[in-house]
């Protein structure tokens, strides 16, 4: 962590006592702990659900579920996260941090294939979706949640900068890489058509933001 990290995470809002917690937990009993979004990032998505109000929210990759609790501790009352985790290995460490959160009652973690789970869902139209999960995958997951998304819908794709490695010709025949690159331009090429809006934030892994357009 740069001088500058530090400066920063001194000069924002504290981080929730339960988020701490599960961070600390997560550092010390799971493997690759970098994978969870942590402070400054949970802050931003906590902040990002105080201003959009989703109601319906689809979380791909729960990990430890920080991310998960930070969107909830954000969404507005009888909103719903339905997040989507692959790896069952993950569950019983994932769940009972969910569930035992001051936000349980908005979150329902599916366990599975979410290409398979969400078709056969029938959820209202999904006002943010988070993306997270197999990098190789990212084209296929907004594929997959395009048609299931509100006009005007958000969505929010992790780890686009992926180290810097999209813009590293190192880094050409490695696979997680190579989706990464895919799904940037993909997403420029979606908003030179006008179907979306889009940013990258240079943020920890690099965090796209997406608005679909009506």
């Amino acid at each position: 962590m740069t001088n500058l990290d530090d400066y920063i995470l001194e000069h924002i809002s504290p981080e929730h006592p339960y988020l701490y917690r599960l961070y600390r937990a997560t550092n010390t009993q799971l493997l690759r702990p970098r994978m969870a979004s942590g402070h400054q990032q949970g802050l931003l998505l906590r902040m990002l659900c105080q201003m959009l109000r989703p109601m319906t929210v689809v979380e791909i990759g729960t990990y430890s579920g920080y991310s998960a609790l930070a969107m909830a501790s954000g969404m507005p009352d009888g909103a719903r996260l339905y997040t989507f985790e692959i790896n069952d290995e993950q569950e019983d460490f994932t769940r009972p941090w969910i569930e035992a959160s001051p936000w349980a009652e908005k979150i329902s973690m599916l366990t599975g294939n979410i290409a398979e789970m969400l078709p056969e869902m029938h959820l209202p139209p999904i006002d943010l979706a988070f993306i997270d999960a197999n990098k190789r995958d990212y084209v296929g997951y907004y594929h997959l949640l395009r048609p299931f998304m509100r006009c005007g819908g958000w969505m929010l794709a992790d780890n686009t900068l992926w180290d810097g490695h999209v813009a590293d010709h190192a880094y050409d025949r490695d696979a997680q890489t190579i989706g990464i690159r895919a799904f940037n331009d993909l997403m420029a090429e979606e908003a030179r058509s006008g179907r979306i809006d889009t940013n990258i934030l240079p943020l920890r892994d690099g965090l796209t933001i997406i608005r679909i357009r009506e």
